[in-house]
């Protein structure tokens, strides 16, 4: 009966560190932009287009996605909640550099106090647009 138990307990001592040892490769469907190193330059000149550059250089992607919920909301539903005018643009570039909480849920938003508030606008602008809405 010993015996059975320490060849029992082996075997299990043999599984978990060959179950340890073996790396799962993790593959990732989604897609979160572009990484930073990678961004390309945008057209000068075209706000969304710079606006999308910069959300791809930023932590945004940390908790927004572009069509999925993630920590926060997905931009495109930031875009159907918000109509594209310049008071929400404003609005949202305001939130982008303060931080909030409360209109998607408890979670704070964290602030970025280090955006400029033209820079936070374009990507406001990039948020707003991904419904196909044009600015008005």
């Amino acid at each position: 009966m010993k015996k059975i138990y320490y060849l029992t307990l082996s075997a299990a001592f043999v599984l978990v560190v060959l179950a340890c040892g073996q790396k799962k490769e993790k593959t990732n469907t989604e897609d979160y932009g572009t990484p930073k190193e990678e961004v390309a330059t945008p057209v000068a000149g075209d706000p969304i287009a710079e606006g999308e550059s910069l959300v791809k250089a930023n932590d945004c992607k940390t908790c927004h996605h572009p069509t999925n919920k993630l920590i926060g909301p997905a931009h495109l539903d930031v875009a159907k909640k918000y109509e594209f005018t310049d008071a929400n643009v404003k609005m949202l570039a305001a939130k982008i550099i303060k931080g909030g909480s409360g209109v998607w849920g408890q979670i704070p938003m964290t602030a970025h106090p280090d955006l400029s508030e033209v820079d936070a606008e374009k990507m406001a602008k990039y948020v707003l647009s991904m419904d196909g809405e044009k600015e008005h």
